[in-house]
């Protein structure tokens, strides 16, 4: 089993009322999550960790979840409420603006040996979880279980409105990458949290850390990695009307977990060891997977039916 650890709301995307006029359509989103409903759409069993509240938007989430075939048995379910955010596109570029005191996700905390990790290939952490000082915690917690036996993939997945003290949060996410085997993160996130410096310079300091993959990821450029044996590699973005970008950056995330783990190439020394070919083919999967992601609204990552690829 895979597993993803983290957020789960409910997204206030925009559109256009029959007016014409703007309104917001709720859908499900976060993250993690999004992370967890990629995997389990491409067709590898994945399971959710984290909290999810049984309000009305929780029991959306819930639905949402279990009809893209995630396991919800490791789920923390409470009557705290759903986090809420609500998305304005502007330059191309999500923007969130959240509604998150005392909800589900921020209440969430990890049993230590609650997970069978011996049977988990992989976890995957990062978002809006990681901002509050608890979330953080519990996922250092759940970290530390799942590391002798499992792939630790990471994404920070910035949003900056919900960060109060930069100078920790940037520590904080520095030291989550240096656990992880695989760290992805977009430019946006990049710029954000190291400023002008080189990627190579920042992805030499992660593989030389133990890191084994590090991936940005480039909106219409494409995205490039660094492999300390593959060595880097660059794909490009598949051509697409974008309707907007929401979940993108997830299902990118979810396509790539996903193609490692059909080449068998997922679990830690396995993803040392993977070749230049095979590397390049699992992140132009995961490109072409983020793509037809944009051409929908909302964060609706692809089913295995609707990529074509021969393996």
């Amino acid at each position: 089993m895979l597993i993803s650890c983290g957020d789960a709301l409910i997204d206030f995307v925009p559109t256009k009322n029959a007016d014409g006029r703007e309104a917001v359509m709720p859908a499900v989103g976060g993250s993690c999550l999004n992370v967890a409903i990629g995997i389990a759409r491409l067709g590898a069993p994945t399971g959710f960790v984290g909290g999810i509240s049984t309000d009305l938007f929780g029991r959306m989430i819930a639905d949402h979840a279990a009809a893209s075939n995630v396991e919800l048995g490791l789920a923390t379910r409470s009557d705290h409420q759903t986090t809420l955010a609500f998305v304005r596109i502007v330059a191309g570029e999500s923007h969130y603006a959240f509604y998150d005191a005392e909800t589900a996700t921020r209440s969430w905390m990890f049993r230590r040996g609650s997970i069978p990790f011996n049977t988990v290939e992989a976890v995957h952490v990062g978002s809006t979880t990681l901002v509050i000082d608890q979330g953080a915690a519990e996922t250092k917690a759940l970290i530390a279980d799942a590391r002798a036996s499992s792939t630790i993939s990471f994404d920070p997945n910035c949003r900056p409105n919900l960060v109060k003290d930069k100078p920790a949060y940037l520590a904080r996410m520095i030291e989550f990458a240096a656990s992880a085997d695989l760290v992805k993160m977009s430019d946006v996130d990049f710029a954000y949290l190291f400023g002008e410096e080189p990627y190579p310079e920042r992805a030499s300091a992660l593989l030389g850390q133990g890191t084994s993959l590090v991936v940005i990821t480039r909106g219409n450029n494409g995205a490039i990695a660094w492999h300390a044996k593959a060595g880097q590699i660059e794909v490009e973005a598949p051509k697409v009307e974008v309707a907007d970008t929401i979940g993108a950056g997830d299902s990118f995330q979810a396509a790539l977990l996903f193609a490692l783990h059909k080449q068998g190439r997922l679990a830690r020394q396995q993803l040392k060891d993977i070749g230049a070919d095979e590397l390049r083919r699992a992140l132009s999967f995961a490109a072409n997977c983020a793509g037809l992601t944009c051409t929908r609204p909302g964060a609706d990552p692809p089913w295995s039916h609707e990529i074509s690829w021969s393996w």
